[in-house]
């Protein structure tokens, strides 16, 4: 076994919200030495698309703050109750939540999801694709980023096997 620590994650989850997590940790490891695997199974396979388009839903997430980007400071504080009544018959409700955050990031100098997923390869952070997702969903190697690896549930877990620190994202 090596000196060196070792961070496995898989992350599952499709949302703009929840691809976030993957990708800060695992730069953030490697940026500290660490050895990264990071293994991207059903819905966490749209983070590795050429081009991913996530949204945020404020559905599943009743504590979701919906601050304002913009406007004066005051109205900027103001933390928006939206019930779900509203965001499950508003048409288009998660396009706008998702601008929202967007907006939020960006104000904030957050990097997007493509910069930290350059940043997470260019730190050599492997980045394994779950090969029987993509067939089950009907992708192709074609549909995703350069820089990342194929491989299933065995390949994850022998990277697990012997990690320090084990994640579910």
């Amino acid at each position: 076994m090596s000196d060196t620590t070792k961070l496995v994650m898989i992350a599952s989850r499709g949302t703009l919200d929840w691809a976030y997590p993957p990708f800060i940790l695992g730069s953030t490891a490697a940026a500290l030495d660490m050895e990264v695997e990071i293994f991207f199974t059903f819905y966490g396979l749209e983070l590795l698309l050429k081009k991913p388009k996530l949204l945020v839903t404020p559905i599943g997430n009743p504590t979701m703050p919906m601050k304002m980007p913009f406007g004066p400071k005051w109205f900027q504080k103001i933390n928006w109750p939206i019930p779900n009544l509203v965001t499950t018959n508003v048409p288009f409700f998660d396009n706008i939540a998702t601008f929202l955050m967007k907006k939020t990031f960006k104000k904030h100098g957050v990097a997007s999801i493509e910069e930290l997923r350059d940043i997470c390869i260019e730190c050599g952070v492997k980045i394994i694709a779950c090969q029987m997702t993509m067939d089950v969903f009907g992708y192709t190697k074609e549909d995703f980023i350069d820089g990342i690896e194929f491989g299933g549930a065995a390949t994850m877990l022998e990277g697990a096997a012997d990690s320090t620190i084990n994640l579910f994202v």
